[in-house]
């Protein structure tokens, strides 16, 4: 058997090694997917087109606040007590900024993942579809919250510093200390669970983000169809407020702040409006969080 002799072959010493550092488990992998969401929400370690979106919308949701204590400053002197035209519990969802939000950020997290066919790379690790479902929505709800929040804490240390007496001011406003970060958890879960669910089911983000958008503005449109009443002359509550997607944190919001329904909320008279509130809310979320569950149940067999 004749053999021939081809060219030399050349071997070479790479000096690969075996990971010797720490290894995590499911808390380290969703830890981990936690941060890279973030981070992808706010444009981290991207290019800076993909930090214009999140830190503009930032900028814009706190200018009431700045405008607030400015025109505070300014006629503090002139008038007894400085001038608020935004409360605390109108802060809380005042402003449109942060749907805009979701829409550009739950799709950016959640849709390429499905398109690139990156989740099986994803729970080769030890994740399963609950954990990955939790990392995503708990980066939404950390932006957002802190996008709710830190308005708050400018409207809050401006007021205190303006007034004759910080300390009376701090005194008198002490409610909102816990007021805030309730109503605002209450805001930013909500908008962060049903974004990601929306965001789930189509695998491109344009989609993802109309979808989102359209949910809201289709259940506020229907709302006000069906609690108009051209024949009343009274203000009256009616149930077809609670199809009203958009408002049911709105409604938790004044629960928080008032004790009970806005007076001049779609639901007042409505008995139990309240509790129907509530519920409505929860059943919500329920469905958003069932949905995103669902849609992920294969990664656990």
């Amino acid at each position: 058997m004749s053999s021939t002799t081809g060219g030399a072959g050349a071997v070479y010493d790479r000096g690969y090694r075996p990971y010797e550092g720490p290894r995590g488990g499911r808390r380290a992998a969703t830890l981990a997917l936690y941060r890279a969401s973030i981070r992808r929400a706010l444009g981290l370690r991207r290019s800076w087109r993909q930090k214009v979106a999140p830190f503009v919308l930032l900028g814009i949701v706190t200018i009431p606040a700045i405008v607030n204590v400015g025109i505070a400053y300014v006629t503090r002197d002139r008038i007894g007590n400085p001038i608020e035209f935004i409360t605390y519990r109108e802060y809380v969802g005042v402003s449109s900024t942060l749907l805009v939000f979701v829409a550009l950020t739950a799709p950016d997290i959640i849709c390429p993942d499905r398109r690139q066919r990156v989740l099986p790379l994803l729970f080769a690790r030890p994740l399963t579809g609950a954990d990955y479902v939790m990392a995503k929505v708990g980066a939404i709800f950390s932006v957002l919250f802190a996008f709710s929040f830190l308005p708050q804490v400018v409207l809050f240390v401006g007021q205190t510093l303006v007034s004759d007496s910080a300390i009376d001011y701090v005194r008198d406003n002490a409610e909102v200390l816990w007021k805030v970060p309730l109503a605002v958890v209450v805001l930013a879960g909500f908008y962060a669970v049903v974004g990601v669910a929306i965001a789930s089911l189509a695998s491109r983000r344009i989609v993802a983000g109309a979808g989102f958008i359209g949910l809201f503005l289709v259940s506020s449109i229907t709302s006000a169809i069906l609690t108009s009443d051209p024949e009343s002359v009274d203000r009256t509550g009616s149930l077809g407020a609670l199809v009203n997607v958009l408002a049911l944190p709105i409604y938790l919001r004044d629960l928080i702040f008032l004790g009970h329904v806005d007076p001049e909320s779609p639901l007042t008279g409505v008995a139990g409006g309240g509790l129907l509130a509530v519920t409505a809310y929860l059943v919500v979320a329920a469905v958003a969080a069932a949905v995103l569950l669902y849609r992920y149940r294969w990664t656990e067999r």
